[in-house]
């Protein structure tokens, strides 16, 4: 992977403009036809779902946090919730249904906590706090390409689309300039860290890690990948800064760790002989100040089989089977 201080640039033959150009690759041929047939499939899962007492981490008079499953819309999780507040006010809890709205957003394929509010005004607030990165994010995600040589990294970058294009990878020093159709390049920011490789368990070297030795890239050229290296299985804990579509998965492609099953950005959709029919990504938790009680909330989803057995010897004390916690 180089670094250099100029940034790549190309003309619109149209037009002659200097627009940025992407520094990740269009999207593989192959992933038109597997995205359809995915789409497809979720929507005829979506249209079935419902959820349960058992997919709520956390609820109170004005929000509640649930366990967005793999392969689910979170439009269908929204719709699915009334049914699950009625159940609840017959319990004495007090709902408000016409006002509820998703306070946070997740990928068709990424499971994990998504929070929906009960009233406009507690939307608008946490909104707010995650426009001002008030809100703690971490993710996990199984990836799978070569081993890092970093136990932790802090990534800097542009993130944009042109007109009918797909999400890419621009240099940092493109963040604000234009690009073909009026959009610009937003800054992208995310920090991983290594929790296992191939089964190994990284987790007692991250805890002696200092955090001077926190390697950063700020990203100015294409990332130098070497494609027929030896592939690895890492399992990566994800903070993003901002919260842009699909960072994290471009993010970890830019990284050559792209993420198992995510056929958009270079991911394997067969290893070790099983197919994988969606990414294995999960938004493990949000850690924000309740925007009416004042009170900070860590709000934590149990992990996906996926995750915990790469972790196994953590197992019990990652996958706490408290749901939620009260931070001090």
């Amino acid at each position: 992977m180089t670094d250099s201080s100029e940034p790549v640039t190309g003309n619109c033959p149209s037009t002659g403009e200097n627009y940025p150009v992407p520094l990740s690759p269009p999207l593989p041929a192959i992933s038109k036809n597997l995205e359809l047939a995915r789409a497809m499939a979720a929507s005829s899962k979506s249209s079935l779902f419902a959820l349960s007492a058992n997919d709520v981490i956390y609820e109170d008079e004005w929000l509640i946090a649930v366990n967005k499953p793999q392969g689910i819309y979170c439009e269908n999780v929204l719709a699915a919730v009334p049914r699950l507040l009625c159940d609840s006010a017959n319990a004495g809890i007090k709902t408000n249904l016409p006002e509820l709205h998703l306070a946070n957003r997740l990928d068709r394929d990424t499971s994990g906590v998504m929070v929906i509010t009960k009233s406009h005004k507690v939307a608008s607030k946490l909104v707010k706090a995650f426009t001002d990165h008030t809100v703690s994010k971490s993710y996990i995600a199984f990836c799978v390409g070569t081993s890092p040589k970093w136990k932790k990294i802090h990534v800097k970058s542009g993130h944009g689309r042109s007109k009918f294009g797909v999400w890419r990878v621009y240099a940092a020093a493109d963040v604000g300039r234009s690009l073909p159709g009026g959009s610009i390049v937003r800054d992208m920011e995310t920090y991983f860290e290594v929790l296992s490789v191939n089964g190994k368990n990284t987790m007692e070297e991250l805890q002696k890690f200092r955090k001077e030795e926190e390697e950063t890239i700020v990203v100015h050229t294409k990332s130098l990948v070497d494609i027929d290296s030896q592939k690895d299985e890492v399992l990566i804990r994800a903070r993003p800064r901002s919260g842009r579509t699909h960072q994290i998965r471009l993010h970890c492609q830019y990284l050559g760790i792209p993420i198992r099953g995510d056929v958009k950005y270079e991911g394997v959709t067969e290893w070790n002989g099983k197919t994988y029919d969606s990414h294995e990504l999960h938004a493990e938790s949000l850690y924000f100040v309740h925007p009416i009680t004042g009170i900070p909330l860590k709000l934590q989803a149990p992990l996906p089989s996926w995750a915990s057995q790469a972790l196994q010897p953590q197992q019990q004390e990652v996958n706490s089977p408290q749901s939620f916690k009260t931070m001090p």
